[in-house]
């Protein structure tokens, strides 16, 4: 319990100091928290409270849903790709990595997966929770519990079906590239032969 305690408060104050720092967003919530009175910290409270219950209740939760485990998380990686510190690129990689593995997962099971009562709540919570920036933050631990494990077991077999697709590929678009020359020579023969028939 202490450690759950522990990490609300460090989540808190992360929060807090992203309410805090200075561009578009805050500087409308500084203008809206001198209006009002409310702290920020609570406004963000009400707003979280407003999408769960939308999460839980409303129509749209799937949009919703996705949007929240793209929005921030594409903005975040847009600041790692920009920064020069390499360890956010990693955290963020790994976030991409079980996001785009969860939504492979989802394909296959959505038949099943949307009859859970407020399925979509609890999707945004499980994807904010492998966002949050912190050492125990969820994309860590399923891809370093799951994804990295699977991943090295079959690298190899992986690797060699990747290769088997990038010859096939190759292949295929030799062959496409084949066939639109030997089809823009005919049609460049049908022209000539219609230009010279015209002309007789």
């Amino acid at each position: 319990m202490a450690k759950v305690k522990e990490n609300f408060e460090q989540y808190k104050e992360w929060l807090n100091k992203k309410l805090h720092e200075k561009n578009a967003v805050t500087d409308v919530i500084d203008k809206v928290e001198k209006a009002t009175g409310v702290q920020r910290l609570y406004m963000a409270y009400g707003v979280m409270a407003i999408v769960a219950l939308w999460l839980l209740l409303g129509f749209g939760a799937q949009i919703l849903c996705n949007f929240i485990g793209f929005l921030y998380p594409g903005y975040a990686s847009f600041k790692a790709i920009e920064s020069h510190d390499k360890s956010d690129d990693t955290q963020w990689l790994i976030y991409w990595v079980v996001y785009g593995t969860f939504a492979l997962v989802e394909l296959g099971t959505d038949i099943f997966l949307f009859w859970i009562p407020f399925y979509w709540f609890f999707k945004c919570a499980f994807l904010i929770w492998c966002m949050v920036p912190n050492s125990w933050n969820g994309s860590s631990f399923v891809y370093y519990k799951f994804i990295r494990p699977f991943i090295l077991r079959y690298e190899d077999q992986i690797e060699s079906r990747l290769d088997q697709v990038k010859d096939a590929g190759g292949k295929l678009i030799s062959e496409g590239a084949k066939l639109a020359d030997e089809a823009k020579d005919a049609a460049a023969s049908a022209a000539a032969d219609k230009a010279f028939n015209k002309s007789e």
